[in-house]
């Protein structure tokens, strides 16, 4: 179980680092190469969360400024808080990031690494091999929205989990649920709450009859 869940996260990991023009060639990447994908993918992802909350707190800093300079500034205070809550909850999901970033290495070293590397790029060549019908299938499940649309590393996780319940014969309900887990991890508010409604209408899908998933 630990195998695949890792096998899983460091192939999202890679993921990130390639282009939707590349090709499937990363299965013979040394795992040291691979990881070291997976860590400068982690590592953006950070460090883009960390702009965005600098931003916000330069919007709670400026707003404040206005408030001291409007007679009545209360009606500021709102504003003040939205933008330090978000900073807050941005700086607590970074923090759990970097904690996680700093544990991939060591879990990969107790785990067996070639069964690691191997599920990792077998579900990197799956993605890359098969990404035109998998979008497809998750566009059908989209209801009103476009896969397109989503943040890259939201699209990924749900790439991956259609590799697993459909190449990879993962049970639907166990590869939803790692899927969640992932998200949990990697995504914000909104991308957790669109990629569990998706995953729940491929979960439909998959229990339906004359489903094709």
């Amino acid at each position: 179980m630990q195998s695949r869940s890792l096998a899983r996260e460091l192939a999202l990991l890679v993921l990130g680092q390639l282009s939707d023009r590349d090709q499937a060639d990363a299965a013979d990447l040394p795992l040291d190469s691979v990881l070291q994908k997976a860590l400068d993918t982690l590592h953006q992802h950070w460090r883009e969360s960390l702009d965005t909350c600098a931003t916000d707190l330069e919007k709670a800093q400026q707003a404040l400024l206005d408030s001291e300079l409007q007679d009545g500034g209360d009606g500021q205070s709102p504003v003040v808080r939205d933008h330090l809550r978000t900073s807050l909850t941005t700086a607590e999901q970074v923090l759990n990031g970097l904690s996680s970033s700093l544990e991939l290495p060591r879990l990969l070293a107790l785990a067996d690494q070639e069964t690691v590397r191997h599920g990792a790029m077998r579900r990197v060549t799956l993605v890359m091999e098969q990404r035109s019908s998998i979008d497809a299938r998750l566009d059908g499940v989209m209801e009103g929205w476009r896969l397109s649309r989503l943040p890259r590393i939201d699209r990924d996780i749900l790439r991956l989990a259609v590799v697993d319940f459909t190449s990879l014969k993962t049970p639907s309900a166990v590869a939803c649920n790692e899927a969640v887990e992932l998200a949990n991890r990697y995504s914000d508010d909104q991308g957790r709450r669109m990629i569990n409604g998706v995953l729940r209408r491929l979960q439909d899908a998959a229990a339906s009859p004359s489903a094709g998933v």
